[in-house]
């Protein structure tokens, strides 16, 4: 069952959880979401945290939009919009299962282990060809396409990585176990 915008109309910290599993295709290349961290507007490590700005716009909404941002000015990051429009709450994907269009994200890559491909937010966008141009796109129209999880799978919840700000907070989520992911918890 493909997920609509409606799927993403709640906070983040309900919907995190539920990504886990999920399927995630740009333009048909991906696999299962095995890693996601929980960001909102209260949260001092959140881009929404100081306010709109142009960069972070599309955080604010409306609820089930890709809002992506370069991180160190290096990397492409994608985070699922969530909550009401005008409250700034993603979900940022850090790692996937590649499973669909393997030696396309190979080829811009660069690399041939399939564990290494998605195994980090920057990773994941190269490998599935974000960029810039896919902020503020729904998630459930072309190019995404977005498969709600066919199975419970057991979670583990740990802090967030790279931050500086509410390390504290367990607002990482992952496919308890599984190689892909981009750090153990």
């Amino acid at each position: 069952m493909l997920l609509t915008r409606d799927f993403f109309a709640r906070g983040v910290h309900e919907i995190a959880p539920e990504l886990i599993g999920a399927g995630l295709l740009v333009d048909g290349v991906g696999g299962t979401i095995v890693e996601v961290e929980a960001y909102d507007q209260d949260d001092p490590a959140s881009h929404g945290f100081r306010g709109r700005t142009a960069r972070t716009a599309s955080m604010f909404g409306p609820p089930g939009h890709a809002y992506v941002y370069r991180s160190y000015g290096i990397h492409w990051c994608l985070n699922l919009v969530c909550a009401e429009e005008g409250r700034a709450e993603a979900a940022l994907v850090r790692a996937l299962e590649p499973t669909r269009g393997l030696e396309a994200m190979q080829e811009r890559r660069g690399v041939d282990a399939v564990r290494a491909l998605c195994s980090g937010p920057g990773k994941l966008c190269q490998a599935l060809g974000i960029t810039r141009v896919h902020d503020g796109l729904s998630l459930d129209e072309p190019p995404f396409e977005l498969f709600a999880r066919e199975f419970e799978p057991e979670l583990a919840m740990g802090p967030r990585i790279g931050i500086t700000r509410a390390v504290e907070q367990p607002w990482r989520y992952g496919l308890a176990g599984s190689p892909f992911l981009s750090r153990r918890f």
